[in-house]
């Protein structure tokens, strides 16, 4: 059986608890808080010198870590990963840009706002990441206009990947009212056989 670190409460780590769930593994959750450096520990470290959740053993001593890879592991041979060279491609491409130009500013905003309680000494640098988290939304609510799912028309890892921040986006600050295709989408995923919310 998989066992996993992390916090469901992470948008990275609910990536993986909700793939888990549409794909009905049976797995062990192992809660991890970051904020009593729960991460850092020499015990945690030994499993993954990065320091960082979501973190899954395969089998005893086989540790995987990164949101996307743990995604692309589990999905491998179901229909949440395209077979298709080029869709494939595009799963992976949504998925880089989930963690480069969106996670970053959505997350990173509802870091400081949620997990913190948004103190003044870090009101700077969530304005900082308002604009670039816009730009991202922008960027998938003009992709989403025309679209059912992000890529091949069915739902797929790239979703999964998307979703986890965007639902909760507004845990950080930015309005989504403007983000009518986003909606749409987010109404779609919720919709899947298997879908799990943060709560359970």
């Amino acid at each position: 059986m998989l066992t996993v670190y992390g916090d469901v409460y992470s948008g990275n780590c609910f990536k993986v608890k909700l793939l888990l769930s549409h794909l009905a593994l049976p797995h062990e959750w192992v809660h991890v808080d970051i904020l009593k450096k729960e991460t850092r520990t020499r015990e945690f470290l030994a499993k993954n010198p990065n320091g960082k959740i979501p973190l899954i053993e395969i089998e005893p001593g086989v540790f995987l870590s990164e949101s996307p890879a743990i995604l692309v592991y589990l999905a491998e041979g179901t229909s949440f990963l395209p077979k298709d060279r080029l869709e494939r491609a595009r799963v992976l491409q949504w998925m880089s840009f989930e963690q480069y130009s969106h996670e970053p500013y959505i997350a990173g905003a509802r870091f400081i706002i949620r997990y913190l309680g948004r103190p003044p000494g870090l009101e700077k640098s969530l304005q900082q990441k308002m604009a670039p988290g816009y730009q991202a939304l922008d960027v998938m609510e003009q992709h989403m206009s025309s679209r059912a799912f992000f890529v091949a028309d069915r739902y797929t890892i790239a979703d999964i990947a998307l979703y986890a921040y965007t639902h909760v986006a507004h845990e950080g600050g930015f309005d989504m009212s403007k983000y009518a295709a986003i909606a749409s989408w987010t109404a779609r995923v919720r919709s899947q056989a298997g879908y799990v919310g943060m709560d359970g």
